[in-house]
């Protein structure tokens, strides 16, 4: 093991693939990419990743959008432009825009790379970590940079220990008992089991550690064959599994934990059912995320806003929150809120009731409005007396309802309801 002087992270540049639409998230994603999805009552998914790179001491970032990027794009101006040139940071947005040919955006992960190199060899990073833009998990990269300088490897995948039965859905790795990576498959019918530990599975985090001269060299090689699709998943990795060295870096070595966290913690929130699930699980006494923990900040848009307020003291119209998690500039004005999650300038008029709601920023709940299990979109105008969660059937005419029971309401579903 050479002896190092500096953190590998020195030497480092993220990368982040933030270009995707999320279109389970249905009509979450209409305007903004998944990565720009409002999370836990301030952030936006991709502050994760964002912070994960900023607390492990990564101080050259890239960014590469693609679907509908505004919404994301002003969220990464206005909140991550503190990195200095002067002291050798950086911080790129990438949108696709036709650099290498005028007819061609990102065709695939890797083309989001490569469609870039002259933008990333200026700045000589020794180590890539290309990370996804849309999950939410905390994790020092350092210690992943540690493993992949360490073992030789041409490419470190980070990876998540899932059972069997639930890695259909995810890039699985079959690997030998030092976790080298011997077959690589996408959404296999039957995964692979870990060695000694059969029940489970080892699934792509869609985190890769290179070496840059090697990736930049493999990225133009791929870039050359007629019959790739660009993809790092289906392309890049299976091609270094076959004629190189492919690791496996297991999270649970390298997720943070704050003494509150019994077990890592990772979740894709790429569904109406999980998103909703995971902001709610924030309402616990106990999260299993601790966003409250200063030694590792999910930094994000610090927006000025005056306190929260709760007004009203009377029978039936007391503002009040039972196990929530209410955001700056909210004014729970006579309404009563149970497990209900409110990012900032919500409005909560008198005899309202919220219970199970996640509420995106500056909603307006009117008067008597009753809102059980659901999810509001940013800006939606909820009239008075309209009640969601107690008819399913009528729920699911108006709203986006999902099999669990969980509803979308979004302005354009509020307007025709009232045409």
């Amino acid at each position: 093991m050479e002896r190092r002087i500096q953190p590998l992270s020195r030497d480092a540049m993220a990368y982040v693939l933030a270009g995707g639409r999320g279109s389970r998230l249905k009509e979450l994603t209409d305007r903004r990419a998944k990565p720009a999805v409002y999370f836990g009552g301030k952030a936006r998914i991709i502050d994760f990743a964002l912070s994960n790179a900023i607390n492990s001491g990564i101080r050259r970032i890239g960014v590469a959008t693609q679907y509908k990027a505004h919404s994301l794009i002003r969220h990464l101006q206005r909140g991550w432009n503190f990195l200095r040139p002067e002291r050798n940071e950086s911080f790129d947005i990438l949108p696709a825009s036709q650099r290498v040919s005028e007819t061609q955006w990102y065709e695939g992960t890797a083309d989001a790379v490569y469609q870039n190199l002259d933008i990333i060899e200026p700045y000589g990073p020794e180590y890539m970590v290309i990370l996804a833009g849309d999950h939410i998990y905390k994790m020092d990269y350092e210690l992943m940079l540690q493993q992949h300088v360490d073992s030789g490897a041409d490419v470190t995948i980070g990876c998540l220990e899932v059972p069997r039965a639930e890695a259909t859905g995810f890039g699985v790795m079959a690997v030998d008992e030092n976790d080298v990576i011997t077959d690589f498959v996408e959404k296999p019918a039957d995964p692979p089991g870990i060695p000694g530990n059969p029940e489970n599975s080892l699934a792509s985090m869609g985190i890769y550690v290179f070496h840059t001269k090697f990736l930049l060299d493999l990225l133009r090689r791929d870039a050359a064959d007629p019959t790739s699709s660009r993809d790092f998943g289906k392309d890049i990795i299976p091609y270094i599994v076959k004629n190189g060295k492919a690791v496996a870096h297991r999270f649970a070595s390298s997720c943070i934990r704050s003494h509150l966290e019994k077990a890592p913690y990772w979740r894709d929130v790429g569904t109406i059912d999980a998103y909703w699930q995971a902001n709610i699980d924030l309402t616990d006494v106990v999260p299993e995320l601790d966003i409250y923990d200063k030694s590792w900040p999910i930094w994000t848009y610090a927006e000025i806003t005056p306190p929260a307020k709760f007004v009203h003291d009377d029978e039936n119209r007391r503002g009040s929150a039972v196990s929530s998690v209410i955001s700056g500039d909210c004014i729970i004005s006579g309404s009563s809120l149970y497990r209900s999650l409110l990012f900032t300038g919500v409005r909560a008029n008198s005899y309202s009731r919220l219970e199970n709601a996640v509420v995106l920023p500056s909603v307006f709940v009117g008067r008597h409005a009753r809102l059980r299990n659901v999810v509001i979109d940013h800006g939606v105008q909820i009239p008075e007396g309209l009640v969601v969660g107690e008819d399913p059937e009528l729920d699911a005419k108006r709203f986006r309802r999902t099999e669990s029971g969980i509803c979308l309401i979004t302005q354009n579903m509020i307007d025709r309801l009232e045409r």
